[in-house]
């Protein structure tokens, strides 16, 4: 068995072994284990049988683990993106008013496009056309898109007739409970603890449910059934003109989200080469559309490559047998669904909360020298969570760019596909 997966894998070729790829697996796998039980509590707000997102959760993050980690041989896990969630429960359920099976049809069809632009020339162009100061914002305005709801969930901030919103009773104990959360997972984070955030996660879940704040309904049982959500995607209406905006955005955010994560974990890994570059990173792009397409036929939102891969990679994970290991460990939690319904909103609250501030660093990236390229980045920002929409905050990014540098009488820093997509946004608000 050695001898078969250090062929397959390579592990004697990267300097690694299986144990350390396992243990590397375990590690990234307690970074993003939180995404189990918090998928499903920003989705169910769409509708969404929140036992059935469980079971989605698991398997669209196992799926697409194992696929990357068989497929291009890379440590990096994937699973249901935070931000795209959100985008997806939020924005385009809530906010545009469209069914949810339409939303998993918008998160198929942008699975399909990202697919076909890896396997095209096409990919570098369309990364390479985005100015880096409109992808660090938008990354950033993901975040503080998070940020918002974070606070909204655990209660620190409310709705208000003049001020839009204002400060929530923070004397109440799931408040209290919620900003324990957060300085755990801050304090855990900083001592370098494994699992930081599904750690404060637990913990604020016990001490409410020892406190009476919510109910327990158990740890492990057999995995929800798979029925409400499997296949019920609406892929005709999602190319209906109104939706089209709504794909674009879904791809848009995980494309270059992905793109970003494989190049920071192969980075870290040693991977790229003299040049910079990804080797295998078709293959990889091809096995993060691959995860889209198959989280929207099971019934979540889009997957992405996750970050968290990083602790994965500093701890000696160094080829896919760490991506793989990661899939089989969202399996076996298919069983924790009592658990993972157990935790209330106000134990996830601080998890968003805390992948905001990572997020928002972003922001130190652009460029402060060039009120050019900071303004409209700080626009995009700013633009999604106060419209609770990162669709309109990726389409205020772009017009105010191409507006900015035409009218400051530099229109050749900006790229004709730039231009073209900032003009569809401008016909698309014409046409309100």
């Amino acid at each position: 068995m050695r001898t078969m997966l250090d062929a397959f894998f390579r592990l004697s070729e990267n300097k690694t072994d299986a144990r350390t790829e396992v243990m590397a697996g375990l590690t990234t796998f307690l970074t993003m284990a939180y995404i189990i039980f918090v998928n499903p509590s920003i989705l169910k707000n769409a509708g969404m049988d929140e036992g059935a997102l469980f079971t989605a959760t698991c398997l669209a993050a196992a799926f697409g683990s194992i696929l990357m980690g068989l497929y291009a041989n890379y440590p990096v896990a994937l699973a249901p993106g935070m931000g795209l969630n959100a985008y997806f429960a939020f924005g385009v359920v809530l906010g545009v008013k469209l069914p949810w099976q339409v939303a998993l049809g918008a998160v198929f069809l942008s699975g399909v496009l990202a697919l076909l632009l890896s396997l095209s020339p096409l990919r570098e162009y369309v990364v390479n056309a985005i100015p880096k100061s409109l992808k660090m914002a938008i990354s950033a305005g993901i975040g503080l898109f998070l940020g918002i709801i974070a606070l909204e969930n655990a209660g620190v901030i409310v709705a208000h007739p003049v001020t839009l919103v204002t400060l929530g009773k923070i004397t109440q104990p799931t408040v209290v409970l919620a900003a324990l959360g957060f300085v755990a997972m801050v304090a855990l984070d900083h001592r370098r603890v494994p699992g930081a955030i599904i750690i404060a996660i637990l913990l604020v879940t016990a001490i409410g449910i020892v406190a009476g704040l919510s109910p327990f309904r158990g740890i492990v049982d057999v995995p929800p059934s798979l029925a409400p959500s499997f296949f019920r995607l609406d892929i005709g209406g999602a190319l209906g003109l109104g939706a089209l905006a709504i794909v674009f955005t879904f791809f848009f955010v995980d494309f270059f989200d992905t793109t970003g994560t494989l190049v920071g974990v192969a980075h870290r890994a040693g991977m790229l080469d003299a040049e910079g570059k990804l080797p295998r990173l078709r293959k990889a792009l091809v096995a993060d559309s691959c995860g889209s397409i198959m989280a929207a036929l099971l019934g979540t939102s889009s997957t992405t490559s996750y970050i968290e891969s990083a602790a994965g990679v500093k701890a000696g994970g160094r080829t896919g047998l760490m991506a793989v290991s990661v899939g089989a460990l969202f399996l076996l939690s298919l069983v924790l669904a009592p658990l993972a319904l157990s935790i209330p909103n106000y134990a996830t609250a601080p998890a968003l909360l805390f992948v905001a501030c990572l997020m928002a660093r972003g922001m130190t990236e652009v460029d402060w020298e060039d009120v050019t390229e900071y303004a409209p980045a700080v626009v995009c920002a700013l633009t999604m969570p106060l419209t609770y929409s990162i669709a309109h905050g990726i389409a205020f990014g772009f017009i105010a760019y191409a507006a900015c540098k035409l009218l400051a009488g530099r229109p050749k820093d900006v790229h004709p596909a730039v231009l073209i997509v900032a003009a569809l946004f401008l016909i698309k608000f014409a046409l309100l």
